[in-house]
């Protein structure tokens, strides 16, 4: 071969290798360069969804700012700990002479006097008072804390020479000092309110009760224990609907070492009646779809909308189910696409928003049934044709690599056409996942306050307390009232009739007369009392 003709072709092949490096190079510049402005959206932009980042170490100092300031190093802090000192099995330690696990002169306290039974249909000269014998319960009003102090006759009845006495008031938690008000203003201030027992610990002991910080957590897990057969009850509630919504969110449970912690999932789902059920799971496999749901013959055109995740597509394809997703998740690719490619993203956009336009209409005149369907059809469904027609006219026109966030989201939309298309004729399908991302918010949220569980089953029972106390926001319930009626209900109420004391139903059974603690007038244990 002519040496001129090889050291060309040399070059030329040198020539398309470097092209390539070079076109990789950009596309790697490209993509970096939209990481870099997704991060700064992060920490200084305005984002609706996004985890903001105060980070304090980017701000200038004095120092920064008017030169040079000689600054002292901080002294070293030095931490004292108290030698461990093993207590002797025994009642608890309380704080006064006398007893009191309080001090009476912060607390206020409220005194009841139950009459001996045996007393009734005499007449005072007929039996006298000779002692009385006194107990005192922890009780909590929304935002104070109230000690409860029974006063109990001891009387001798003259013609028999018998004493007698009224028994102590039995509690929903036998042999404990608290009640039932205390047991639902410690659920609703920790998993409403995302107080956690630490700080309840601290306000209580700032309020004048002595308490220990074990025994609050007992309580706390004791009536959540009573609360399950309602969660449960709910779960079969939700599994009958026709129309499911799911989504997972992770959460630390559970220790795998000194100072480690496991990543588990709640996997809340949605039903058809505004009900949501927390369960957790050590992790994220598709089989958890499966033992959420449990059902393998599901309801006659029943559907599951989610989001893009494949574990929900397999069990829906498995059973036979309708998988309908999430337009939010779709248009949220869009989105992130803005910065890289901004007039395709924007017009995509344009047109979801098109689509969300009618669904406002559908609201503001109460549309339901074939209605809202007929309606769907004759606005909606243009709307999402004309957007799948530009996705597929962006695929044939080919101007973007595949490494481009706008060719990622209109693969996404693409590949999820005719599960975004199920709502159009389900009246009772919505296009997105947005109520169940609205009620799942308590988890991360809680996340940053009581931080983790230190065990699965305390996990669990987390998602007893959010089921319950989220269900009741949606049906506009004050999950303080229902706690303290159905915590004093559940362990005499039929097992076959638990589901009446679901929030849907309890609102319709029991909420225009419900239980109240001995803290509320009338008294629970007067004639007129509705006390069971």
């Amino acid at each position: 071969m002519n040496p001129s003709i090889e050291t060309t072709l040399v070059s030329t092949g040198q020539n398309a290798v470097l092209m390539r490096i070079i076109a990789q190079q950009k596309e790697e510049i490209a993509e970096l360069k939209r990481q870099l402005e997704w991060f700064k959206r992060q920490i200084f932009g305005q984002k609706s969804e996004r985890r903001h980042i105060d980070d304090h170490s980017l701000q200038l100092s004095f120092g920064d700012v008017g030169g040079q300031v000689d600054t002292p190093p901080p002294p070293p802090v030095t931490t004292t700990i108290a030698a461990h000192t093993r207590h002797q099995p025994g009642k608890p330690e309380t704080s006064k002479e006398d007893g009191l696990f309080f001090d009476d002169s912060k607390v206020p306290v409220e005194t009841i006097t139950l009459p001996c039974p045996e007393a009734e249909g005499l007449s005072p000269d007929q039996y006298e008072v000779v002692s009385e014998k006194v107990s005192h319960r922890l009780a909590q009003r929304p935002g104070s804390y109230v000690i409860l102090k029974y006063v109990r006759p001891v009387i001798k009845v003259k013609e028999t020479e018998t004493l007698s006495c009224a028994p102590a008031p039995q509690g929903v938690l036998d042999g404990s000092r608290a009640d039932v008000s205390f047991l639902a203003g410690l659920i609703v201030d920790k998993f409403l309110y995302h107080l956690p027992l630490h700080r309840q610990h601290q306000r209580l002991l700032n309020s004048g009760i002595t308490v220990s910080r074990p025994w609050l957590t007992q309580i706390t897990l004791a009536a959540l224990a009573l609360l399950n057969p309602i969660h449960e009850a709910q779960l079969e509630s939700i599994r009958r609907s026709r129309v499911k919504v799911m989504d997972e969110t992770p959460i630390k449970a559970g220790r795998t070492g000194t100072g480690q912690m496991k990543t588990g999932y709640f996997w809340p789902v949605f039903g058809e009646h505004q009900e949501i059920c927390f369960l957790f799971y050590p992790d994220r496999s598709h089989k958890r779809v499966k033992q959420a749901l449990v059902t393998d013959e599901p309801p006659d055109n029943g559907v599951l909308l989610t989001d893009g995740y494949e574990a929900y597509a397999s069990y829906a394809r498995s059973i036979g189910l309708t998988h309908a997703q999430c337009w939010v998740h779709t248009r949220r690719k869009f989105h992130d696409a803005r910065m890289a490619e901004p007039t395709g993203a924007e017009q995509a956009l344009k047109m979801i928003g098109s689509l969300y336009a009618v669904e406002d209409a559908i609201r503001t005149g109460a549309l339901s049934g074939e209605a809202k369907r007929d309606y769907r059809l004759t606005h909606t469904k243009p709307v999402v044709d004309a957007f799948f027609a530009w996705v597929d006219e962006m695929f044939r026109k080919q101007e973007f690599l595949p490494s481009s966030p706008l060719t990622k989201a209109l693969y996404y939309a693409r590949e999820r056409e005719a599960a975004l298309r199920v709502f159009l004729n389900d009246p009772e399908v919505p296009p997105d996942t947005n109520h169940l991302e609205r009620a799942l918010r308590v988890i991360p949220m809680g996340k940053k306050n009581w931080n983790f569980c230190w065990t699965e089953v305390g996990a669990e029972l987390a998602g007893v307390a959010q089921s319950l106390i989220v269900t009741c926001r949606l049906h506009e319930i004050d999950p303080y009232d229902y706690l303290v009626d159905v915590l004093q209900r559940v362990g005499s109420h039929p097992a076959s009739e638990v589901a009446q004391l679901t929030p849907r139903l309890w609102k319709q059974h029991f909420a225009a007369n419900p239980l109240r603690s001995d803290l509320y007038p009338p008294h629970p244990r007067s004639p007129n009392s509705s006390k069971i």
